[in-house]
């Protein structure tokens, strides 16, 4: 015999009705003293078909019938408020047109809906109830015990979403707020402050800590990191803020902690409009766009739909990666992937011609310190004259927006590199005016995990067991996000007028042994004991601390905070050319020592590079 099956929708609906019948029935019974001898049938049998009728309409609409019993709350019982009080309301309006209420006790109408609303909510509450009792013990039975840092609104969500979950079973919560001590929240207890934690967690004999404070500063999440690496137990955090805002508080959302999470900064307020308004609609050249700023910018920009987004990279293999990635995450964006250099004059002009950019931003650069720093001639190819070759193609094709990507090293330098940027620099403010192209520079750090920086360095040493080499015990830097760099640099592009140089607001230094020995306790290692850090000395052309503008130059603030505008020294494009010409010279000759009195003199405040280019070889070498 074929066995019926009934949808969990339709067991509810079956029980709800069933409920009405039997408040119905409850009200009579209560108004004559629980005597079924005194209840009148006729009258009762006639309303109570009438009433389920009437309340069987009102249950569905009033929305009882979306929500799982499972997690029944507050909104489903205020739900079951409106639908007794509704049902009885228009039961009593039935009642009166059809039998006028001939035979029906005043009293049994008072109290109907309040039988209605504890049948409905009591077996919800009840059923609730139960699930989460076989959930908490399965939690205590097979998951591992969690301290969770944050009593807020995050760790309530994570604490609610563990128990449901079953593979963790939280203990308690560390919060430094003492208002909160000795409370529970889902019964589970505050336990105290930070300062407490190593002693909480052996107490409690924790097995994982979980950071859920997802808008905490990055002083608050240093102080929290080390509180809990002095516990010695497995680290996890929450994502950022903006994740959280879209709903991705739960157990799967769990990550260890991250350099970004200690180094990064708050998030950018960014104002869309300006942005959009340089963006929207036009065709964007990107130089460079397989770099790691270069490949961020075309991730930003695809997303704000331009007319057609022109990817210029003389790495075929970068140049295919942003490709492919673009082309997957974006499939109706007017792609053009260029393999090309930005130094060959005849390409640049072909790509102007073919695709007419209006906005172009220039990533394109090399940025190695060391082995620049006795390659001038390299250095020079492709950071100043590639640069005035792409300037001058976007000046001669019409272009309304030149961006150069520049960098701290170029403020007071002290290396071939350095100088260079500075040079291009100097060129695209010389440029701005010579036609219509409004030429914008745009100044910062270091980006964390771009491609050839200390991070992965570090991260890659540690995976071969050591030593972590750091130049000097002091040596700072400057550090942001790729991403909050490129949103930066666009919002820089869409409020520059023309010939500025803005500086990003780069925060504080960070010492880069402090960012050694962060990566290595993320490692799950301690410093000096299972991974050494061994110091190497400066490389040529390093310096200790990075500076973000030139004492010279005047900073004054912009409509955006993280914006600076650099007031600066501007150099006449007459002089510029004039020594490009002997750039381009030097250049032919293969004229290093020629090439380095140029810099000298175009750029004073150099530190005076090598004068030959005499051991390359074995010097690079020393620095790999």
């Amino acid at each position: 015999m074929r066995r019926i099956r009934i949808s969990p929708r339709t067991a509810v609906v079956i029980h709800d009705l069933m409920m009405v019948a039997l408040a119905w029935e409850l009200a009579w019974l209560v108004r004559f003293n629980l005597s079924f001898a005194h209840v009148e049938w006729e009258p009762n049998l006639a309303s109570l078909a009438l009433v389920l009728i009437t309340q069987a309409f009102i249950l569905w609409p009033i929305g009882l019938y979306r929500g799982l019993w499972r997690f029944a709350s507050l909104p489903d019982l205020w739900n079951i408020v409106r639908a007794a009080a509704t049902g009885t309301i228009l039961s009593i309006l039935v009642l009166f047109l059809i039998l006028r209420l001939e035979g029906i006790p005043r009293s049994v109408l008072l109290m109907y809906p309040l039988f209605l609303v504890f049948l409905l909510g009591g077996p919800r509450l009840g059923y609730r109830l139960w699930k989460d009792r076989a959930l908490n013990l399965k939690a205590l039975q097979g998951g591992r015990r969690v301290l969770v840092i944050g009593a807020g609104s995050a760790g309530e969500a994570l604490v609610r979403d563990m128990r449901r979950d079953g593979l963790y079973c939280p203990v308690g919560f560390i919060d430094d707020q003492r208002r909160l001590w000795h409370t529970q929240i889902h019964g589970v207890p505050v336990l105290g402050g930070l300062d407490r934690l190593a002693e909480i967690a052996r107490t409690q004999d924790a097995e994982i800590i979980v950071i859920a404070a997802p808008s905490a500063s990055n002083a608050q999440m240093q102080r929290m990191v080390e509180a809990c690496e002095r516990t010695g137990k497995p680290l996890r955090t929450l994502p950022r803020l903006v994740d959280v805002m879209n709903g991705e508080v739960s157990v799967k959302a769990l990550r260890d902690v991250s350099i970004d999470d200690l180094l990064g900064r708050d998030k950018v307020r960014l104002d869309w409009q300006v942005i959009q308004a340089g963006v929207t609609g036009k065709v964007v050249m990107v130089s460079g766009g397989g770099g790691s700023i270069g490949a961020e910018l075309c991730r930003q920009i695809a997303r704000l739909g331009p007319n057609a987004l022109v990817v210029y990279e003389r790495n075929e293999y970068n140049l295919f990666q942003i490709e492919m990635e673009l082309r997957q995450q974006f499939p109706k964006l007017g792609l053009h992937a260029i393999l090309g250099d930005i130094g060959d004059e005849v390409a640049i002009d072909r790509a102007f011609a073919a695709f007419n950019p209006q906005v172009v931003f220039h990533a394109a650069a090399y940025k190695h310190v060391p082995m620049l720093q006795y390659q001038a001639r390299e250095a020079v190819r492709n950071n100043v004259i590639g640069t005035v070759t792409l300037s001058r193609s976007a000046i001669r094709n019409g272009c309304e927006r030149f961006v150069l990507i520049s960098t701290d090293k170029a403020v007071n330098p002290s290396s071939v590199m350095g100088a260079t940027k500075r040079l291009a620099e100097m060129c695209c403010e010389a440029l701005n005016g010579t036609g219509a192209t409004r030429f914008i520079t745009v100044r910062f750090g270091n980006v964390l995990g771009s491609a050839g920086s200390v991070v992965p360095l570090f991260q890659e040493q540690i995976r071969r067991g050591g030593p972590v080499t750091v130049t000097h015990p002091e040596m700072t830097r400057y550090f942001m996000t790729i991403p909050e760099a490129a949103q930066l640099i666009l919002q820089a592009a869409g409020i520059g007028a023309g010939g500025e140089i803005f500086v990003l607001d780069m925060g504080e230094p960070v010492r880069i042994t402090y960012l050694a020995e962060q990566l290595i306790r993320l490692s799950g290692r301690v410093p000096g004991d299972d991974i050494r850090i061994e110091f190497t000395g400066t490389r040529p052309g390093e310096r200790l601390h990075e500076e973000l503008f030139h004492q010279d130059e005047r900073l004054e603030q912009t409509t955006h905070h993280k914006i600076m505008l650099a007031r600066h020294r501007r150099a006449e494009w007459s002089v510029l050319e004039r020594a490009l010409v002997e750039i381009r010279d030097g250049c032919e000759r293969f004229d290093e020592g020629r090439l380095n009195e140029i810099l000298n003199r175009l750029v004073p405040e150099m530190s005076r590079p090598p004068e030959d280019f005499s051991n390359v070889i074995t010097l690079q070498r020393g620095v790999s």
